[in-house]
């Protein structure tokens, strides 16, 4: 009995697992049904949407409690720069703050569930609401078991980390906080324990938990923003196509992929860097993240390039900084969250974002191909026989993002139900038209690595909900504008401002929680100057990929690092060059708005 309650039992393990694979089974067969029934009866399924946004509440809590049970929830890599026996006593520090926090967040999740059940609001199908947020006090509850046993080894070690649950006796015991000179200490804790490596979630959670207790607000508020996830039309399509990006990396979209432009490109000078290039920027948006691209091709791609006569630092550099620039192509969903969060059109974010995307690719592939050129690498004979072959074979993978876009901007389905046809897509061509997945198998242990990915980033978002909900109350983006609009006057000196900004959040934080908690403080200041809306957003999003390149957040650089075994600073140093010149392919991207405009504008949006 006592292996069953424990926080890693196997048996625990295989009920989350099951959770969760119903729950993403369920988040893309509704929607599915929803379109078939509309097409063949003329209506839909009554009450299916409120279910699968709701059902999204449920994904990211319970991801994130799988991402807790592996130890891979998003954080700062500080720890290992600490030699012993520092480096344990640094991640026993941590594991006591977050502990902390996280029991402040469970207390106040029970708060908003009582306040839930007391009300009696309904979702749909019968189902009441606090049938829904009832999952967040259990999933900080898994969390906060696993961020004990992940302390240490030792039993003292997670002793200390314990002392973490006590934090909330001080709220408990009815000590208030306002004037109490505590919250100060208390962020300055929260801010040690977030550079020495408690998860980014906790950090933004903690962050939102004081400010709203210095308002006197009550705490259940920052669970209840991060509730508000439910109420969004848009947000449920980054699980789902994150889902269908696993399903393709695990099946053989890559070796395709690799094979179609190989045979396009890879007869130029330097053109296995062309190819890298290509490959992994247009494999990034189906996936959802850069990370799973570099993890899930940098075997592939880097040996190939080594072969080839590149150099370590260039093939490294290279295919680190490929997996990010991906990033404003269709379905990335960066551009998805950042389109709902700036109130700009989907479509027409996307559309602008081509030329501007292409030319982040274009500049990565010749410094790519003109340092492969010039260290000597070989290429291959240009064969039409072998590109035909090669793009019959890969013509599944080259058509869905036309399947993607024609089917959202075409009317014929949302952005959700696009996102469940992705999904199906993928598992028609892995493991009917190729059969190289098993449906069950492969599918159900795919579905489980798809959502700890998913919580791992999605509750990061729902904590900066919390955080953004504060600035708002506060108005601080009115603050700020009346602040800089005082010593700033020219929009060329604001737009470098901007650009300075963005990849200093680059450096700190994720591109996820960067644009719900940043866009809501730029987006009023850019339109005082006269900046496009949609012009902005291909700005911030142009640096926030950066931000995956950037010490000390740098997650490709952290991903990098473990995927080729090699030291961060060599990643670093590696990766340098093309951080250069993608900055200054940012500024070009900056200050020449036409680039961004020119396409909506000819195609009339």
């Amino acid at each position: 009995m006592i292996l069953v309650n424990t926080p890693d039992s196997p048996i625990l393990h295989r009920i989350e697992n099951s959770i969760s694979i119903l729950i993403l089974a369920f988040m893309a067969a509704l929607p599915l049904l929803e379109v078939i029934t509309r097409e063949l009866f003329g209506s839909g399924i009554a009450g299916s949407i409120p279910i699968v946004q709701h059902l999204m509440l449920s994904i990211t809590l319970m991801g994130a409690a799988l991402a807790a049970r592996s130890d891979r929830n998003l954080a700062l890599a500080t720890a290992g720069f600490f030699k012993a026996p520092w480096d344990r006593r640094v991640r026993v520090f941590a594991a006591f703050v977050a502990v902390g926090v996280m029991t402040c967040l469970f207390i106040a999740s029970v708060q908003l569930v009582k306040i839930d059940r007391e009300y009696g609001d309904m979702v749909s199908w019968g189902i009441p609401v606090w049938a829904f947020t009832a999952v967040m006090p259990i999933g900080f509850a898994l969390i906060v078991g696993r961020m004990i046993r992940h302390a240490s080894d030792r039993w003292v070690g997670r002793v200390v980390a314990a002392c973490g649950l006590a934090v909330p006796l001080v709220l408990g015991l009815g000590v208030d906080l306002q004037g109490s000179g505590l919250l100060l200490p208390l962020g300055v804790l929260i801010l040690i324990g977030t550079a020495l490596g408690i998860p980014i979630f906790t950090a933004i959670g903690g962050a939102a938990l004081l400010l709203f207790i210095d308002e006197g607000t009550p705490i259940s508020a920052v669970p209840g923003e991060s509730y508000r996830m439910s109420t969004s039309p848009m947000l449920p399509a980054i699980p789902l196509f994150t889902f269908a990006g696993y399903i393709l990396a695990e099946g053989g979209s890559s070796r395709r992929l690799l094979r179609f432009f190989s045979a396009m490109v890879g007869w130029m000078p330097g053109g296995l860097a062309v190819v890298t290039t290509l490959v992994l920027a247009f494999f990034t948006p189906l996936t959802g993240a850069s990370g799973i691209t570099i993890l899930a091709m940098g075997g592939l791609l880097l040996p190939m390039l080594l072969k080839s006569n590149y150099k370590e630092s260039n093939a490294v550099g290279l295919v680190t900084v490929s997996g990010s620039i991906g990033v404003l192509f269709p379905p990335s969903l960066p551009v998805i969250l950042y389109a709902y969060y700036a109130e700009v059109a989907l479509d027409k974010l996307f559309i602008a974002g081509l030329l501007p995307g292409l030319l982040l690719v274009v500049a990565v592939a010749a410094w790519g191909a003109w340092r492969g050129a010039f260290e000597g690498a070989r290429r291959s004979r240009f064969s039409g026989r072998r590109f035909v072959a090669a793009f019959w074979q890969a013509k599944w993978e080259i058509a869905l993002p036309a399947v993607i876009l024609v089917s959202i901007f075409g009317g014929f389905a949302t952005l959700v139900e696009a996102a469940a046809l992705t999904v199906l897509y993928a598992i028609v061509v892995e493991c009917v038209v190729f059969r190289e997945l098993n449906i069950i198998r492969d599918g159900t242990r795919i579905a489980a690595e798809s959502a700890t990915m998913i919580g791992g980033f999605m509750i990061i978002l729902g904590m900066a909900l919390g955080l953004t909900n504060y600035l708002v109350i506060a108005q601080v983006p009115m603050h700020a504008l009346a602040w800089i609009q005082s010593f700033i006057e020219s929009p060329l000196w604001f737009l470098l401002m901007i650009n300075i900004l963005l990849i200093v959040v680059g450096a700190l934080m994720d591109i996820y929680s960067a644009i719900i908690v940043i866009v809501p403080l730029i987006a009023p200041m850019a339109i005082a100057y006269g900046v496009d809306p949609v012009h902005l957003g291909v700005i911030f999003l142009a640096n926030a990929q950066l931000g995956y390149l950037m010490p000390p957040m740098g997650e490709n650089l952290f991903l990098s690092s473990y995927r080729f075994n090699l030291p961060l600073t060599r990643i670093y140093r590696y990766t340098l060059p093309y951080i250069g010149i993608l900055l200054i392919t940012v500024l070009l991207i900056t200050y020449w708005p036409a680039m961004t405009l020119w396409l909506p504008g000819v195609m009339g949006f």
